[in-house]
This record gives C-alpha cells, structure tokens and sequence, in this order.
C-alpha cells in the first residue's frame, strides 16, 4: 500500500512551551526534530514504544476512571491481586503470589508477594487492599465501577447505602501482613477476573490521606504497577517509565513508553505509518474509509471482542420515560444499513446486548431481530433483499402505532430533542456522526420525528452522560470478562456506568437470583430473561452491532501483543524483537 499523506502540522518558534498547542499538532512535531534544535528547544529521547491512546485522558486515578484510554495508562502504574494474562486476558497471579478457594466458592485467601513495594519504597500490604477497597465502595468516591464490590460480601449494601454507620463490614479483612481474606456474596467463577480490574487495584492510602483528590497530580506519583509515571503533559503525552521497584521488573522490557493523546484518526494513522507511532490499540483511532485499503497490510489486524455499539435513552426526561416511545424508535433503525455503510469491519447487526463468544450464553433477541432473521433466510440475495425490507416495513408500521398509543400520531407533539456523541478528526468521531446522521434520517423518515445531532468534545461528552444531560446518546461498552453479567450488571438500578435514569426492580432482581445460581443452566435461563426486559420490553438502550477490533503495531517489530476477546494489551508483556 503506498504512504498516505503525511499530517499538516505547525510549529511556532522561539517558544519551547508545550501546553498550548492542540494535541492534533503536537503528536506530529516528532516527525521535525531537526526544526526544534534550531529553535532552541532541546527534543527528548524518543521513547522504546509510543502508542496512539485516543481522547485526552480524564485521569490516571484507577478507582474513577471511565475512558478506555485512563484505563490503559493506569493499567500500567497500577495492579491488584490478579493481572490479565496478555495472551488471552484470563486472570493470572499479580501482587498476589497465590490463592485459595473454600469448598463452597465463597472465600479466598490471596497471599501477597513479600518483595512487592510501592515505586516509591513502601511495603505494599494487605492493610493496603483493605483500605483500597473499603474506599472504592464510597460513594464520595465517586467510582462508577464500584458495581464490582457488588459480588463481595456487603459490598452492594456500601455502594448504596445512605446511611453507613449501621453497615457491617465490606467483605475483605487482613488476616496478617501478607494474606487477604475476601468473603462473597455468592459463588463467582469470574472473581478473578475482577480482581484485575482497575477499580480493584491496590491505591496508595499514605499518599491519599495526605493529598486527597489531588494525589495523582503529585510528584512522584506512588505506583503499584510495571510502569511509573515520569511527567503527564496535558495535550502532549503521558510518559511512563519502568519501575525498577516492581516485583517483577526482571522481565518487563520496555523502558520508557510514552501515551499520546489524540482524536483525529488520519493523523493517528499517518504518525503510524512514518514512524512516530509504535501502536494503535483503539480502531477508532483508524479511519473507516480505510478499512478495505488496509485489509491486506499485516500491520493492520481485525479481530472480534466482547463489545457492543448502542444508544442509550435518558428514561428521566419526557417523551423517553415510555417504553413503547423507545420501543417505537429501536424498531425502524436499519442496523445492517449502519454496519455495511459506515462501520465497514464486519461488524454483526445485534438486537440483544451480550455479544458472542461468551461461553455458555447466547443473547436474548431483541427489537429488531425479525428483520435481521428475515436477511438470513432467503434462498438467494434477491429474496434475502425482498424478506428484509418486508420486515422492516412491518417494523415500522408497528412503530407507528406504538407512537399512536403513546400520544403522537405520525410523530405531532413529540418534541425536538438531541443525540449526542463525542466528535473527533476522523475514526470513531467521524464515524458516531455518521451513525447519527442516519439514525436522524431513519426517525424523520419513518416515523416523522425532528432529531437534532450534539457533537461534543470527550470531556464534556463523559460529563453529561454521567449527569445525564441529554436526550438520547451514543454508547459502547467493552466486556471485562467472558460472562454475560459483564454486560447486563450495567444497566442494574445500583450501578453507576447505568447512566440511563432507568430502574426496574424485577430486572434487578433477575440479576441478583443470577448470581446467587450455581447451576449453569439455569443461570443462564435467569440472565436471558433479564436481558430480554433490557432490550425486548423496556428498551433503555437500542443494541445496534457487535464490535470487531482493530489495532495496528509492525509484528516484526515488537511482540507479546495478541488479539483477545477483552481487548486487553498489557504494556508489561510487550517487547522489541532483535
């Protein structure tokens, strides 16, 4: 494939100020290091691995991030009991050396390694996983993964209780120095899994105390992880250097790694293909435009993962608090339209939420599964052609009615309202204002409604989804572990990534009689049922396709990189080969 377009950049001279320029610029200067020696400006070593990382981070903080991106940067100054093995993301032993499980599934007991320290000296203890999750579980914290303390005895009774000086103690105690004893609420067989998760990890209490909220804009920064953080220039890089302090620094290889931030997808791409950049992990950082062009290039790799594209509806805000309203519009979205017209990475059309490969589950279908059904079964592409565009229009004559009953005859008296999604230059930015340009075509077309589209910067978009400030959104979510409840926990009343205003006691329920089931099969029956509520009756969210991945390193380059259902990459196993 020939070399696309190099970026356009500018650089200002006489300055070597390195917060005022946008981020899109800055991540093609090192394309010009011989310009800034003569400005004066002195350029740094270039790092041993340089990764695109998307929008600009929120925080590094592990128990309040929400971004893919926080995720990835504090995936690498943080760990918990477990870490994900990069080959398949299942949970292997991290500052806990070893475990063992009671015969009846409910309590663990993780021995902590004795050599492992924060970056900056101290022992790291089990008082330290107890502190570190007893604070997790406030609700001035303000985690929004703080759902994960659900499977840990008392811990849902934590997360939302409002008044706490009745509350028994949170399920983790520290039965000496080095051993931490976790009571369950139920048997959970991804446990593990979770005590990877970055929410889980081990925080620095001598440090929080002392700081507060502030404490990771501290110099240094305490770390518990492979890496630990040399500088965080907004708009510049994050900068992550090996902890020689971490318990096993022997066989972490990368010394110097920096993250840059970035939301235009040509320039992401562009600084790939000369040079300055090592790694794409995220595939909205890859033009959809692109996709066929890179289908054939080796440094280019798709894969499925556990993710699903959605939209999410504000039940608290009129006309969105009627189900047949969200009903109405879930079912003249043509969802192959979206998948073969813009997604472009064969990606499949869903109706359910729990995407495949989730072993012993299969979703519960959904709105809109008739038509995708129809698509499958004709004999040939004409009458594949003929059998989905008659389910369609059978969708949307059922959408119509739905509206009658609801007060809105042929869409009069349904208000204007927005759909907002998170712009960027190219890649996922260009592509949500894609989908929302057809989904605003579809309601007027079908169903006569006015909707208007909200493009917003990263920031504010995360902001006004968790303060639901919006109408109707653009969501995604990205499993954590090959169990449906990854998926389907979300939208419980209590869990903070929710973020829809919709509460249903019976789903709720469901869920929890779910994980008080050891059985496999009925399990799984329970959770069908609940996701049936979710995306067949209540409709709070509209499934629209499950993810393909994309992510782009030179494999003679570099290794211990690997495709896995997770999307979990961990900086620690990747390596320069000779």
């Amino acid at each position: 494939m020939p070399p696309l377009e190099p970026p356009a950049f500018e650089v200002h001279f006489g300055s070597c100020s390195r917060g005022s320029r946008p981020h899109r610029w800055l991540g093609a200067v090192v394309l010009v290091l011989s310009i800034l020696v003569f400005t004066g400006c002195r350029p740094e070593p270039r790092a041993d691995f340089v990764i695109h990382n998307g929008p600009e981070v929120e925080t590094i903080d592990p128990q309040i991030l929400t971004g893919q991106g926080d995720g990835r940067v504090a995936a690498a100054l943080f760990e918990g009991l477990t870490r994900f093995d990069p080959k398949d993301a299942h949970a292997i032993p991290g500052l806990a050396e070893s475990w063992e499980l009671s015969p009846d599934g409910r309590h663990y007991t993780f021995h902590l390694r004795t050599n492992a320290v924060w970056s900056t000296g101290q022992p790291i203890t089990a008082g330290d996983f107890v502190w570190s999750w007893n604070h997790a579980v406030l609700p001035e914290t303000g985690a929004d993964y703080a759902g994960f303390f659900f499977y840990v005895l008392h811990g849902q009774e934590w997360v939302t209780a409002t008044n706490r000086s009745q509350l028994p103690p949170l399920g983790i105690r520290a039965s000496d120095p080095f051993t931490v004893e976790v009571d369950l609420e139920n048997p959970t067989p991804f446990f593990l899994e979770l005590c990877a998760m970055r929410v889980m990890s081990v925080v620095p209490r001598f440090w929080i105390e002392r700081y507060g909220d502030q404490w990771i804009r501290t110099d240094p920064v305490p770390c518990s992880g492979a890496y630990q953080l040399e500088y965080w220039r907004p708009n510049d890089r994050i900068r992550l250097r090996k902890n020689p302090r971490y318990w096993d620094a022997a066989h972490v290889q990368l010394k110097v790694v920096d993250m840059l931030p970035g939301d235009s997808a040509s320039t992401a791409v562009n600084l790939f293909l000369t040079g300055a950049v090592d790694f794409i992990a995220d595939k909205n950082s890859i033009p959809t435009e692109l996709y066929d062009r890179l289908a054939d290039d080796p440094r280019f790799r798709r894969f499925p993962y556990l993710g699903n594209y959605f939209i999410r509806f504000n039940t608290t805000r009129p006309p969105f608090q009627d189900p047949r309203v969200r009903r109405a519009m879930a079912l003249v979205i043509d969802k192959r339209r979206l998948v073969e017209r813009i997604t472009r990475l064969g990606e499949t059309p869903a109706s359910g939420l729990v995407p495949p490969g989730v072993p012993n589950y299969s979703a519960s279908p959904g709105v809109g599964q008739n038509a995708l059904d129809a698509w499958h079964q004709g004999r040939n592409p004409e009458e594949q052609e003929k059998a989905y565009a008659a389910a369609l229009e059978a969708n949307a004559v059922e959408a119509r009615e739905l509206l009658r009953q609801a007060g809105y005859p042929d869409g009069k008296g349904f208000r204007s309202f927005s759909y907002m999604f998170n712009a960027g230059g190219g890649g996922g930015g260009k592509m949500h204002e894609q989908i929302g340009v057809e989904v605003q075509s579809m309601l007027k077309e079908k169903l006569g409604l006015q909707m208007e589209l909200r493009p917003v910067e990263w920031k504010t978009y995360l902001s006004d989804m968790s303060r639901l400030n919006y109408d109707m959104i653009r969501g995604s979510w990205i499993g954590d572990y090959a169990d449906p409840t990854t998926f389907l926990d979300c939208f419980t009343s209590g869990n903070g990534n929710n973020r829809t205003g919709w509460r249903n006691a019976v789903y709720d329920g469901w869920v929890a009689k779910a994980a008080a089931t050891p059985d496999i099969d009925t399990r799984r029956k329970i959770l069908r049922q609940a996701e049936s509520l979710l995306v067949a009756e209540e409709m709070p969210i509209i499934p629209i396709y499950y993810y393909n991945g994309m992510m782009a390193f030179d494999p003679k380059k570099f290794g211990g990189i690997y495709p896995t259902l997770t999307d979990e990459h961990p900086i620690s196993a990747i390596f320069q080969k000779p």
